[in-house]
Order: structure tokens, then C-alpha cells, then sequence
């Protein structure tokens, strides 16, 4: 299976960092914030990796080349028009050759061991779409993730502060279905002018039935948003999460 990691955009809440860092490569601890990721699905068992590039991609290509260096096998696709999350998959669909892929944010870190949980659960399961749904007293600025036990009803995109009534956000940790490719070929771009992954998911259960599992990460599980300026500051200085990403 191949993983995609989506490290296109070009962070604008992160400015004044971002004007000359792509935002997956801003140093965190040593090393590009990318590069955990990297790491992380590596050990999880995701060797074949698809990065979709765009702002200042050089800096991406010239560090990980080939995967080589990571004993994995690193594909680049270029999104020109950065018109969303869907719009980044969309560029992918022709090196995806198996049913199912994984799918990341490039910009958010979880502990090591959500990756191989998904991974893990998609083999005993076969799922043909899992998300993994994180804890948030304030989903307005990401997924808000609305359930039935442990299956997905529906996803809403920045839903205004306060109108909720979910606290499980959207971690952008997936594995999909290529039918997610013929969704999102048809949706209209959002209010944002985007074309959306989360919209798409909603779309699929909605209109063909899809069963979406939610995996829920702990309350208490790190998850480090380094598309949030101010989480990216303080994640710098503290660095007792770095042992929890490899526990």
C-alpha cells in the first residue's frame, strides 16, 4: 500500500517562518518536521511513499531524493493549482495501483504507534475507508466528526465556533478507497474555493452508502498541529513529546 503525504501549501498561518521554509521542512529538534513523519510511517510499514509537492518543493526533493537514505521508495507529484486537499489527491491518482492508500497531512504529528494502529487494523479488517478522529474541546478550525458508535455520519469542515455539538476533530490520518477519486471529481469547490477531502468523505456516506470506521486516538494522545504558529512555538521549546512519538 501505498502512503501519500500532502506537503504542498504554502502555510501562510505560519509567516513569518514559511517565507522562506516550505512548512513540512521547518526545522522542529534537528531535523524537518517532515522527516518524522517519514520516519514514523517507515516503522509502521509504509516504504512506498508518494509526496505531493508545490510551494518551494526543491526543499523536499533535494532532502529526501529518492527515500534512499530512509530505505524507502519516494515518489513526487506536483500540485500546480493549490486548490485544496482533494485537489492534492487528485494528482495521485495514477500512481495509485492497489485499491486502498494511506493518506496523511503533512503538517500533523501523532505518536508513531497511530500509524501502525491503522495500518494493523486495516489488515485484519479490510475497511475500505478508516479516519482517525482526535480529541478537541474546538473543532472549528479543522473536521468536526460526528458519530454512530464507531462509524463516521458525517464530517463538516470548519464548522462555526460554538454550533457543534462533537468534540472529535479530524486528525487527517486516513486510509481510502480509490472511489474517493471519482467523489471528488464531481465536487464543487468550497466556500474556501477548495476542493475537499472531508466534504468528499461526507458526499460518499451520504450519497453511496460508504461505512467510514473511526479510530479514536485518547484524549490524552499527543497530536502536534505545525500548521498553528503558536503550537509551533511552543512545541520547539518543550520537548518532552518527542519521547512519546516513539513509545
Amino acid at each position: 500500500m501505498k502512503a501519500i503525504i500532502l506537503c504542498a501549501g504554502y502555510g501562510k498561518r505560519m509567516n513569518p517562518y514559511t517565507e522562506t521554509c516550505q512548512k513540512t521542512m521547518i526545522p522542529v529538534h534537528g531535523k524537518p518536521l517532515l522527516e518524522y513523519i517519514v520516519e514514523g510511517l517507515i516503522r509502521a510499514g509504509f516504504n512506498k511513499l508518494i509526496l505531493v509537492v508545490g510551494y518551494r518543493k526543491e526543499q523536499i526533493m533535494d532532502h529526501f531524493k529518492d527515500g534512499a537514505h530512509w530505505n524507502a521508495n519516494i515518489e513526487y507529484v506536483v500540485q500546480e493549482n493549490l486548490n485544496g486537499t482533494g485537489g492534492a489527491l487528485l494528482v495521485c491518482e495514477s500512481l495509485i495501483k492497489d485499491k486502498h492508500f494511506f493518506l496523511t497531512w503533512g503538517d500533523i504529528l501523532v505518536p508513531y504507534r497511530i500509524y501502525k494502529m491503522i495500518h494493523d487494523f486495516f489488515r485484519e479488517n479490510k475497511h475500505d475507508f478508516i479516519l482517525v478522529s482526535n480529541y478537541n474541546e474546538d473543532v472549528s478550525k479543522g473536521g468536526a466528526i460526528y458519530c454512530e458508535g464507531d462509524y463516521c455520519l458525517d464530517i463538516i469542515e470548519k464548522e462555526p465556533k460554538g454550533t457543534g455539538s462533537t468534540n472529535l476533530n479530524n486528525c487527517g490520518i486516513f486510509i481510502l478507497s480509490t472511489e474517493v477519486f471519482k467523489v471528488l471529481k464531481n465536487l464543487p469547490p468550497s466556500e474556501r474555493d477548495e476542493i475537499e477531502i472531508t466534504t468528499g468523505i461526507s458526499v460518499g456516506i451520504k450519497q453511496r452508502g460508504w461505512k467510514v470506521r473511526v479510530l479514536k486516538m485518547n484524549m490524552d494522545d499527543f497530536r502536534g498541529d505545525f500548521g498553528d504558529k503558536a503550537i509551533y512555538e511552543r512545541l520547539i521549546i518543550d520537548t518532552g513529546w518527542l519521547k512519546e512519538l516513539k513509545e
